[in-house]
């Protein structure tokens, strides 16, 4: 049962993240109308955008303009109307404040003050996207890709060696910079590009990274893409147990290594390269 707060006496005073829909404004919670309802003010990522979601919900709190521009501008500011307990909500155009968006300074710096910061749980591009990927849910989310095409590809190259899924965030203007790159760092994943999620045109594009082309025309929308997990050879992860080890040594004066390799791999999942190198260790011991 839902049980709305009807006044703002009855919340914690602090600062609030609330998470705002990444498309779809059908998605809001009906706590985070609630909170905002009851807010003294909201930080705001861009204004135009937020009313158009609080004017929908006939939320009128004060407004705070607060973006990666004026963070630390605002942070004096603003940590002085938390001091004197004024309810503040830190929201953003869009998904989960603080996550490759404004909020990280104001976060910590409260938590430097000693200010209560109460977390909502609501909409994340990120969860959403690997929802539906099909791939691990062991995964890492990167965030946006770094501006540097040198650290691009140094950044890849290390993630590469990970065997866990991979979430970007990416623009739509630089995805056709990204994609040689990707292609080069993750030849045997799969992928999932994610465009317009949860909005009328939302689009998922599934492919291998090894048929993945460039965008013919610049897709409108951010885009979240997702890599799946490291493509593993579980065979030839296998090692040879210690009863393989004790026939192959009675076997090595009787039988070519050749021989050897193929009766073991016979009832072993071990790869014939590995129990092929054994043989030859034993010879070589001889």
């Amino acid at each position: 049962m839902v049980n709305p707060i009807s006044h703002k006496n009855k919340l914690k005073k602090g600062l609030y993240i609330v998470p705002t829909p990444i498309g779809n404004l059908g998605d809001i919670t009906f706590r985070a109308v609630e909170v905002l309802k009851n807010s003294d003010f909201i930080l705001c990522e861009d204004t135009r955008v937020s009313k158009n979601l609080l004017s929908k919900f006939k939320i009128t709190s004060n407004l705070i303009s607060n973006h990666k521009f004026n963070e630390i501008k605002n942070l004096s500011k603003i940590i002085n109307l938390l001091k004197d307990n004024k309810i503040i909500s830190l929201i953003s155009d869009a998904g989960t404040p603080g996550i490759s968006d404004p909020g990280a300074v104001l976060v910590n710096e409260c938590l430097k003050k000693n200010i209560d910061i109460i977390p909502l749980p609501g909409p994340s591009a990120v969860t959403t996207a690997i929802s539906v990927s099909g791939f691990s849910n062991k995964y890492l989310f990167y965030g946006f890709f770094p501006e540097k095409k040198k650290i691009i590809k140094e950044t890849l190259s290390l993630l590469s060696n990970l065997d866990l899924s991979l979430i970007f965030f990416v623009s739509p203007k630089k995805i056709n910079k990204v994609i040689p790159d990707i292609k080069d760092c993750f030849k045997d994943r799969k992928i999932l590009i994610c465009r317009e999620m949860t909005k009328f045109y939302e689009e998922y594009l599934r492919s291998t990274v090894k048929e993945l082309k460039l965008f013919d025309i610049e897709p409108k929308g951010e885009l979240t893409v997702v890599l799946s997990e490291k493509k593993v050879n579980k065979k030839i992860l296998q090692i040879l147990n210690e009863s393989d080890k004790i026939n192959m040594k009675k076997m090595i004066n009787k039988l070519s290594t050749k021989e050897i390799t193929d009766i073991i791999s016979q009832n072993s999942k071990v790869s014939k390269k590995e129990i092929y190198d054994y043989c030859l260790k034993l010879k070589n011991e001889k």
